[in-house]
């Protein structure tokens, strides 16, 4: 089932402004840069924000969330993508120059896409 969730109320706006400082700290972690296209930015960051509020975790907002149905209540998504997830640590960036959401960056895809 499709949860709701108000994200112009003062709970989804504070854990806006978290997801934004953590995608920041990814960003400064591992040498990444923002994706060129701002929208791009804005709505992983909101959906990142939207996935901790109503599941617990910053999954990836580009795949699916469901129930874990050997742990009722719990909540996983395809492939287990919490941000920053090991596919693209591992294999999107290093390849392609940026994740599967786009957020994260070397400098070179963004030089070359700006």
């Amino acid at each position: 089932m499709l949860q709701q969730l108000d994200m112009s109320s003062p709970e989804f706006l504070e854990e806006l402004e978290k997801t934004k400082k953590f995608t920041d700290k990814v960003c400064k972690q591992f040498g990444f840069e923002y994706h060129p296209m701002e929208d791009v930015n804005e709505g992983v960051i909101m959906g990142l924000a939207r996935h901790k509020l109503l599941y617990g975790k910053r999954f990836c907002p580009c795949f699916m969330v469901e129930e874990d149905p050997a742990k009722p209540g719990k909540y996983k998504s395809v492939d287990d993508r919490v941000c920053p997830c090991p596919q693209a640590l591992e294999k999107e960036i290093p390849e392609e120059g940026k994740c599967h959401c786009g957020i994260f960056c070397t400098p070179e895809f963004v030089k070359a896409n700006s």
